[in-house]
Order: structure tokens, then sequence, then C-alpha cells
């Protein structure tokens, strides 16, 4: 696994994917929280509503952008046959390449540091709110690469993969929002809406970047990166038999 882990690094690194997706993550996020966030007006220093508010829009596209080659770039060119003669198990490689692609999100986060410099410098934040917001930031956008990586064994083509992708985590924020809740209520019954609801990423981020851990929002996103990667291993081995 460390030595897949490790190429796979390397890849991100050694071609402008990578760094693509770090800067204009970084420029979003800027231009977001100086513009729509208004942080100079509101005064946000703990980063809740005009810095961390906009990291599930930024994901939805992005996150996608950087795992749409997980596994739809090994079907292409016929490498994932070569894996079965690696000493080797595809849960491994899975492994390996996925914690690759997070690690780049996680130097991704790490950039935006400076963020956190200047409310100490400018105001009288509450570390630890934002340090749970930045945990939240963290899970949300793995499991957008996890369910990125579960659709890039699907498909062989990296556009297909990156449209299906982006619409799944688009309908898993947007499900989370008042109104559309609502038209759910309408619509269903009263156990399906809240079914459907309970699956709504934002119900269980918000929590964290208000600074309140709570052990069912961690436990909901770890249970979303492991079934997809579990389903990914499934999907790979019945391909390779």
């Amino acid at each position: 696994m460390f030595t897949i882990f490790k190429r796979e690094l390397k890849s991100y690194f050694t071609q402008p994917t990578a760094y693509a997706v770090i800067v204009i993550f970084l420029f979003m996020s800027l231009f977001f929280t100086f513009s729509l966030g208004n942080f100079i007006k509101i005064g946000d220093a703990n980063l809740e509503w005009s810095f961390f508010f906009w990291h599930p829009w930024i994901y939805m596209l992005l996150a996608p952008a950087l795992g749409m080659r997980l596994w739809s770039d090994e079907q292409r060119s016929g490498t994932i046959e070569l894996l079965g003669t690696f000493p080797t198990t595809i849960w491994s490689a899975i492994l390996g390449k996925y914690l690759a692609a997070a690690v780049v999100w996680l130097i991704a986060l790490l950039l935006t540091y400076p963020m956190v410099m200047a409310v100490n410098t400018l105001g009288d934040p509450d570390n630890l709110t934002i340090f749970s917001g930045y945990i939240g930031s963290y899970l949300l956008c793995c499991t957008f690469l996890a369910i990125t990586c579960l659709v890039s064994a699907f498909t062989r083509d990296q556009v297909s993969c990156l449209i299906v992708s982006c619409s799944i985590c688009v309908i898993l924020v947007v499900i989370g929002f008042d109104h559309v809740v609502r038209i759910f209520a309408q619509t269903f019954s009263e156990a399906t809406t809240d079914a459907i609801v309970s699956t709504a990423v934002l119900d269980h981020y918000q929590p964290l970047l208000q600074g309140a851990l709570r052990f069912q929002d961690i436990i909901y996103f770890f249970s979303i990166i492991l079934a997809c990667l579990l389903c990914t291993s499934a999907i790979l081995n019945s391909k390779r038999s």
C-alpha cells in the first residue's frame, strides 16, 4: 500500500493536476470569503459563515476533478489488469490511491492557515471552533473524494466520472436545504422524508463549523467513506475475476 501511495502522491505533483486544484481552491475560498461571505463586514472571527460555509460548494466540483482519474485512468490504459500481477491486494491499492488524493487536499487546507493567522491578529476567535471547522471541512472533502473513487470504478471515461460524481455531491448538499425538505415533505411520507434528509451532508457539516464535535457526525462521514471504498473494492474485484 505504501508503495502505491508514494507513486500516486508523486504523480499528482509531477503533473499540473494537483497544483491547479490547490490554486483554484485557494482562489475560490478567498473569493467567497471576501465577497459573498462578507468577511470584513460581519466580523466572522470563527470563520464559520464567511469561510467554511462555502467549502461544500467548492468541494462538489474540485474533489471529483481531482479524484476522477483514480480508477478511470487505470481502466482506460489497461494497467488495472497489471495489479493482479503485483504482490498486493486491490484493497491496498484502493487505500494507497485514496490516501494520496486525501493528502493533496490536506495540503490545500493547510495552505489556508494565513486566514487563521489573520483572524487571530484582527480579533479574538475561538480557535477550537476553527479547528473543528477544519475537521468538518476535511471530512466533507474526503467523503466527496470517496464517492468519486467509487464512481471511477464503474467507468473508464473521466468526464463521465466527473459529471456523475459532481451530481451526487450536489444532491447530497441540496437535500439539506429547508425548501427542498418541504418539497420532500409534500411528496413523501414523514418516515421517507426523514430517511432522505438524514443523508444530507449539511446536517452533519454545520454542527462541526459551530465547534460541536458530535459522535454521530463523525460516524456519518466515516461510514460513507468506508462504504464507498468497500464498494469500490467489490467492483474492481468483480472486474478482475
